[in-house]
C-alpha cells in the first residue's frame, strides 16, 4: 500500500483569486506559485472553513459517484488507512465513508488540482458497491435537460431526468 501516516499543521494564508481565504501547510515553506503549481511537493490548501473538496470517483469506470469534503484529519486518516474519510458539513464531524453500511471507499489513487485546493479521489467501491445514501451507486443519478432548445430565445423549464445505471 503506497499509503503512510502525514501530518500537517494548516494556517490561513492570502486569498485566492477568487477572494477565497486559503490554508496551507504551517510545517512546510512557503510555496512559489511555480513550485505550487508545477512542483513535487504535496502542499494542500483549505479554505476559511478548514475544508477542501474531494471528487470521488469509481478508478475502474471513472464514474463520478459522489463530491465530499476533507479537512486536515480527513486527509491524514485517508493517506494513512487507505479508506476514503471526510469531513460532514452537516454533522460537522468527521466521518469514514462506509463505516455503518460497509460501502467503504478504497482509495486507488489521489489527484490534486493545480493550485491543490481541490482533490481526485479514485476509489474501489467496498460491500454493495453503492456511495449514495439513497442506495444508488453514484449520488449524480439525474440530467438536468430543458424544455426549450438552447438557441431558443425562451428557454423553458428545467427538469429531472433519471439517468438508467
Amino acid at each position: 500500500m503506497w499509503f503512510k501516516a502525514w501530518k500537517f499543521n494548516p494556517r490561513v494564508s492570502q486569498n485566492n483569486k477568487w477572494g477565497e481565504q486559503m490554508t496551507d501547510n504551517a510545517s512546510e515553506p512557503k510555496l512559489s506559485k511555480a513550485e505550487l503549481e508545477g512542483g513535487s511537493v504535496f502542499a494542500p490548501r483549505f479554505d476559511a472553513n478548514g475544508l477542501m473538496p474531494a471528487i470521488v470517483t469509481d478508478a475502474k469506470t471513472g464514474d463520478v459517484l459522489m463530491v465530499a469534503y476533507m479537512n486536515a484529519e480527513a486527509l491524514n486518516l485517508t493517506l494513512k488507512t487507505g479508506q476514503a474519510h471526510f469531513w460532514s458539513r452537516s454533522r460537522k464531524s468527521l466521518w469514514l465513508k462506509g463505516e455503518t453500511s460497509g460501502n467503504v471507499l478504497h482509495v486507488v489513487e489521489l489527484l490534486t488540482d493545480c493550485d491543490q485546493d481541490t482533490l481526485v479521489v479514485k476509489v474501489n467501491m467496498g460491500g454493495d458497491a453503492v456511495a449514495c445514501h439513497t442506495g444508488r451507486k453514484s449520488c449524480f443519478y439525474r440530467r438536468v435537460t430543458l424544455d426549450a432548445p438552447r438557441d431558443s430565445a425562451n428557454v423553458g423549464e428545467a427538469r429531472l431526468t433519471f439517468i438508467s445505471e
